[in-house]
């Protein structure tokens, strides 16, 4: 069964895809980036969702897509926390416990830390880009991406998704990460909770990190772990080389079902 719907969470409103054709199989919660929704990535998660028999579950967060809008740009240090503490409220509601996360950029992040926090819900996670500390590369990236905000159609791109929620989303995004006390941010202490199988996924290229991101991860947490390091591909590797990433992230899954 498909189906989309609107879920009150605190008051606020949650967009949700859900896909569930098997009760037996994990359901696959694909976690969007700093920029993303649930329609921007495409028919990515259908085609997982052939190659392994797994159900989806796909969201918009406060402030991006379909869903409510954010209250504020400013964001906590913690946001992405935060986060993950709202992905396991609705992990809740709709009664998974056996998640396999899919999380890019933001989402990758958002991935590892509610592993870390939410042991018990989570089957493993693939981490496609995520950060687990902040580096100049990030800062590069960011900076790079406001000065293409303001010089080219990119919050016209942008408008297509999110409507008027663009510029308050950018700025939440943007200013984040390249305020002072949020040089210091570090999930690293939370890796040593993570148990379950992960798989860790960046291309060589990425503009937004280092190979570090990916080696200090796979180096710190407790459950098995493996890296897939993709030649010439940057910070969005399920859309520049999306057969490769869905072969090695179906290949992973039904090796640790």
């Amino acid at each position: 069964m498909k189906e989309s719907f609107f879920l009150e969470v605190d008051q606020d409103k949650i967009y949700i895809e859900h896909h569930h054709e098997s009760k037996d199989k994990p359901v696959i919660v694909f976690l969007h980036d700093s920029l993303g929704c649930t329609e921007l990535w495409r028919d990515f998660p259908a085609k997982l969702s052939e190659a392994t028999g797994c159900n989806i579950l796909m969201y918009d967060r406060l402030g991006y897509g379909k869903s409510g809008p954010m209250l504020t740009h400013e964001r906590p240090v913690n946001y992405m926390e935060l986060e993950a503490d709202l992905l396991n409220d609705l992990l809740v509601e709709l009664n998974i416990s056996n998640a396999i996360l899919f999380g890019h950029s933001d989402g990758g992040t958002i991935a590892l830390i509610t592993a870390a926090k939410y042991p018990e819900k989570i089957h493993s996670v693939i981490c496609e880009a995520g950060h687990i500390f902040v580096e100049e590369v990030t800062l590069k990236g960011v900076y790079d991406a406001w000065n293409a905000y303001k010089t080219t159609n990119l919050a016209e791109r942008l408008q297509k998704y999110h409507g008027d929620k663009v510029e308050m989303l950018f700025k939440a995004w943007t200013e984040t990460w390249t305020r002072e006390d949020y040089r210091s941010w570090n999930i690293e202490y939370l890796l040593k909770d993570i148990h379950c199988p992960l798989l860790f996924i960046q291309g060589e290229d990425d503009e937004y990190g280092t190979l570090d991101q990916v080696k200090k991860t796979v180096s710190q947490v407790s459950g098995k772990a493996e890296q897939y390091i993709i030649p010439e591909v940057g910070h969005t590797p399920h859309k520049q080389v999306p057969e490769l990433v869905l072969n090695k992230a179906a290949d992973f899954i039904k090796r640790n079902s």
